[in-house]
């Protein structure tokens, strides 16, 4: 399951988000989102874990919790590119 990590910190790293969220079980992958020409940490990321009942005890658990003085927004990602959530431009 990918699941979407935001309002974090800039300074949290991957290895933060690592930290994170490995007590839940195992983690394919960690990557945070930064700005193409800065460089600096947009403040979300994702998390992918192969184990779906893993992700969701991470996701309740985590949820509205604090990492480093911020509390995050932990919940499935949802597939980039759904017409069904993207917002109407005017």
């Amino acid at each position: 399951m990918n699941i979407y990590v935001g309002n974090l910190p800039y300074s949290v790293t991957e290895a933060d988000l690592r930290e994170a969220f490995s007590g839940f079980g195992e983690i394919s992958n960690a990557s945070l989102i930064s700005d193409k020409f800065s460089g600096k940490s947009k403040g979300f990321g994702f998390i992918e874990m192969p184990n779906d009942e893993e992700a969701n005890a991470a996701i309740q658990a985590l949820n509205e919790s604090d990492l480093q003085g911020r509390n995050i927004k932990v919940n499935q990602a949802k597939p980039k590119g759904d017409p069904s959530e993207r917002r109407p431009r005017y």
